[in-house]
């Protein structure tokens, strides 16, 4: 288990008093496959979300913050390089999908794990005395010298599998009836405990709400039994696993209260991509909504890429505010550091502080978000940006583009590309400047197409 956590060879303890002088504490929670409309506090009339609605009430609450890719592993790279995935070489999940017959050949991950090159940052964070642990999902490689330990992390608990019988490494013995995400809460309870006298970086990466759909059967009949609201999808399951995350968010806040870290602790609540609609890419049954958004993972519209954000960081953050300016996963990087007083690696940042809208005394320096998925996924492969209220979108298979103002159609319903020439092709034009700058990597025309056969799936050649 976790009794060796916070041993020999981490930075000498500080008094509490002084280490919440000092540096604050960071603890990420990121779900994963979690919708933007998912929490109550974002608009559900079904779920239940109370302790993430409490964070929402406590902290700052995001309209428009964004995953750098509609899928896992290229998000969670984001976050700890601080880089879009297009720079960073992971474009698709660990190892990728792979149609052989398609029209186009996709190109693949340059690595299939986080480069050894990358500063991550927990590694950024080291010298400045902060201890770290990761627990839950990684996907970022699976062998031993691509693990969380060999990139920054001082403490790791990786799980894979389903949500229940699910592995981890290093090795656990799991009881068969214990849900992931109680078990990762409870691992992460003993990280803060072990760390509460110095500052530490702590990511718990939970697997819900990722198919399979499974959950405690209480929650399940819960939900089951509860009215359904008119319109939308309300699956019991996919609802009791929301739950699940919900009730590890109030344990860690209470835990954070239990230990006297409430106050010097900036607590994040992502999730890595926009909600699955649809399980087994298209043919399975839905289960959830992303409403009024479009589409869902897999895919550039506002469903596959648009995220719920809250951040709490008493007596910095105004209780219960909301922030409506337009930010990424690229972002989280830069901003731990300048809230840490870290200097920056020597290594490219995509990503900008946060600070200023956090503390309300500014705003970012950018007016422009990128995407790069080259993919078969739930959609084509394409490449996205959003300028302001504009966002664009290219498809890379018959270069057609969609232009739409997500001021006034957020849903993504009436594309402008036709109407609005001049910004389609202004915007066009800072994509493919982009995509050469950041050395993104396109996909080519397939040798084998074979139109009768384009749809089926196979093994990925990495």
């Amino acid at each position: 288990m976790m009794g060796a956590v916070g041993a020999a060879g981490l930075p000498a303890l500080l008094s509490h008093s002084a280490q919440a002088a000092a540096k604050p504490n960071f603890l990420f929670i990121l779900a994963d496959d979690m919708g933007w409309r998912d929490p109550s506090c974002y608009g559900h009339e079904f779920h239940e979300t109370p302790h993430i609605d409490q964070l929402c009430a406590e902290g700052m609450q995001f309209t428009d913050a964004y995953a750098a890719c509609p899928v896992c592993s290229p998000t969670r790279a984001s976050i700890f390089s601080g880089q879009y995935p297009a720079r960073v070489g992971v474009i698709d999940f660990i190892p990728g999908h792979w149609r052989p017959f398609e029209k186009l050949r996709v190109p693949r991950n340059r690595t299939q794990y986080l480069p050894e090159e990358i500063i991550t940052l927990t590694e950024a964070l080291k010298p400045a005395g902060y201890t770290s642990g990761l627990f839950g999902k990684w996907h970022l490689g699976g062998e031993a010298r691509h693990m969380p330990t060999n990139q920054g992390f001082d403490v790791q608990r990786v799980t894979a599998g389903a949500h229940y019988k699910f592995n981890t490494h290093p090795k656990d013995t799991i009881p068969p009836e214990l849900n992931q995400a109680d078990y990762l809460t409870g691992e992460c309870e003993r990280f803060l405990e072990a760390n509460r006298e110095r500052p530490f970086c702590c990511f718990l990466t939970h697997y819900a709400v990722h198919i399979p759909l499974q959950a405690d059967k209480d929650l399940i009949e819960k939900y089951a039994n509860k009215p359904i609201p008119e319109g939308g999808v309300n699956n019991p399951v996919y609802a009791a696993m929301v739950e699940h995350v919900d009730r590890s968010v109030g344990r860690i806040l209470k835990k954070l209260d239990e230990l006297d870290l409430a106050q010097n602790t900036v607590v994040v609540f992502f999730s890595d991509n926009g909600g699955l609609r649809q399980i087994y890419t298209g043919r399975g049954p839905i289960v959830s909504t992303n409403a009024p958004l479009r589409a869902e993972k897999g895919t550039l519209y506002e469903g596959g890429i648009r995220e719920p954000l809250l951040i709490r960081w008493p007596g910095v953050i105004q209780p219960g505010s909301v922030c409506h300016t337009p930010v990424s996963s690229v972002d989280f990087y830069p901003t731990f550091l300048e809230i840490a007083g870290v200097p920056k690696p020597e290594q490219p940042l995509d990503g900008e502080s946060l600070l200023p809208l956090l503390e309300k005394k500014g705003t970012l320096q950018r007016d422009t978000l990128y995407w790069h998925y080259p993919i078969y996924h739930h959609s084509i492969p394409a490449g996205a940006l959003r300028q302001r209220d504009y966002k664009l979108i290219e498809f890379f298979d018959d270069n057609h583009l969609e232009l739409y103002n997500l001021k006034q159609d957020i849903g993504e319903q009436t594309n402008l590309a036709d109407t609005q020439q001049e910004i389609t092709e202004k915007l066009h034009q800072a994509l493919i400047a982009w995509r050469t700058e950041v050395n993104a990597a396109m996909p080519v025309p397939n040798p084998d197409y074979d139109p009768a056969r384009a749809q089926e799936w196979g093994q990925h050649p990495g």
